[in-house]
């Protein structure tokens, strides 16, 4: 059950994604005088429609995307002064721009896209992927500062009974010959709760474990809060190897993958997991890191893909690195509402950062600079801007817009090349799934 809620949430959210991004586009749009003859959330046949005044709004059958129809978004061929097409490229150029012309009413030209200016025209465009980072940014303030994050307490969850190797397999047990742990020599118990450590008062534990890192094999007293009452332990950490950690806890690998360990003081105690509320600052500068990773994956798409099509012919696994689509990310909303080891705030959170970063990635894809993505119709409209300021400078008076039916050809082929990619993820998705666990 926990499972189809994790799915359907994410559908809804999904859509509701769809539905937004597309109300940036459209609004600015009519704010701008344009006329918006449909505005539809979907692909394919309709399911539902209905008209309010001259626009269409509806719902069709394939949730993969959605669209607004502005009237006149290519100049018409007298408008750019074309001339009888050559060749391929040429004809299905015009053939834009006709399909175009034929939208626009009689007396209704300066309502058509092509007639607005630079600036009105990035407007209209980014409004789209600028709704879907709003969107993000406010999931990830629900998650870390409305529900709250799982970090790790000040009370004591797991005490080791010996010093196990840092190299020794998972799940090793202690031995006659294995020495002791610290704190469990100190008589550290699951459920104390620290209070200081070294004469320092305790509010992390990530400030304990640098404290018990740092003081290396000095006995020092550490102050710990049994059954409502205070209790001095002297403690006395022993020097082993252990893994380097940075800021939030995580290991640290070097380039080949392999850990980075030091020689620090090493007490044996392990923190329970307790649901804090973050702070607007915290859950913003999460926001923005995402936001730049997820640049960074889009990329590098070419070889992410290259390396999802050599997994799925070679019979490889797929790690957690690779590359996902909406199926992808469905799989992980159920698995995310189905973990019943978690509480049900942790699931929620991390439902809803999963739906935040697929908004950060059309956020981020739809800026590539590549026709028919916004990206591209807003490198258009910034190259016109800097012809016509060049030629103000030049002191000529340009009136012709740019021929953006030019890039039709070329925004055909990129709708091929996503639509593959799209069907490769969808079956990759479906025979060999990235899982979380």
């Amino acid at each position: 059950m926990e499972t189809f809620v994790g799915v359907l949430v994410f559908v809804v959210v999904l859509l509701g994604s769809i539905a937004l991004h597309e109300v940036g586009h459209m609004v600015p749009a009519k704010r701008f005088g344009v006329r918006v003859s449909q505005y539809m959330v979907g692909f394919g046949p309709t399911l539902w429609s209905r008209t309010r005044g001259e626009t269409e709004y509806g719902v069709k059958a394939l949730p993969l995307g959605g669209y607004v129809r502005l009237i006149g978004m290519y100049p018409t061929d007298e408008a750019v002064g074309a001339r009888e097409p050559r060749g391929w490229w040429q004809r299905v150029a015009a053939g834009a721009r006709a399909a175009s012309a034929e939208e626009i009413r009689p007396g209704e030209d300066h309502r058509a896209f092509y007639r607005l200016s630079t600036p009105k025209k990035l407007v209209v465009m980014l409004g789209g992927p600028v709704m879907n980072l709003l969107i993000a940014v406010v999931l990830v303030l629900v998650a870390y500062v409305g529900i709250g994050v799982p970090v790790a307490g000040t009370t004591v969850a797991s005490v080791s009974e010996c010093i196990v190797a840092i190299d020794a397999p998972a799940g090793t047990t202690c031995s006659a010959d294995d020495p002791a742990a610290p704190a469990a020599a100190a008589g550290v118990l699951p459920g104390d709760r620290l209070v200081s450590y070294d004469g320092v008062e305790v509010t992390s534990w990530a400030q304990v474990s640098g404290l018990i890192r740092e003081s290396g094999d000095r006995t020092v007293t550490m102050v710990v809060e049994r059954d409502g009452q205070q209790q001095d332990l002297s403690v006395t950490p022993v020097v082993a190897e252990r893994p380097v950690v940075d800021e939030d806890g995580a290991a640290v690998t070097d380039e080949s993958g392999e850990l980075v360990t030091r020689e620090v003081g090493f007490l044996g105690v392990g923190p329970t997991s307790v649901v804090e509320r973050q702070s607007v600052g915290m859950a913003l500068e999460v926001a923005a890191s995402a936001t730049w990773q997820t640049v960074q994956v889009v990329a590098t798409l070419p070889q992410r893909v290259g390396a999802l099509v050599e997994t799925t012919f070679t019979g490889g696994e797929r790690d957690r690195t690779s590359i996902v689509g909406p199926v992808g990310v469905g799989r992980f909303a159920g698995e995310i509402a189905a973990m019943d080891t978690e509480p049900v705030a942790v699931r929620a959170a991390g439902l809803l950062t999963t739906l935040a970063m697929l908004n950060l990635a059309l956020f981020v894809f739809n800026l590539l600079p590549l026709p028919p993505l916004d990206g591209g119709h807003v490198v258009t409209a910034l190259w016109e801007g800097a012809r016509r300021q060049l030629s103000r400078l030049r002191g000529v008076v340009r009136t012709r817009p740019a021929d953006s039916a030019l890039l039709v050809p070329l925004a055909y082929t990129v709708f091929a090349v996503l639509g593959g990619v799209g069907l490769l993820l969808l079956y990759v998705d479906i025979v060999n799934p990235v899982r979380l666990g």
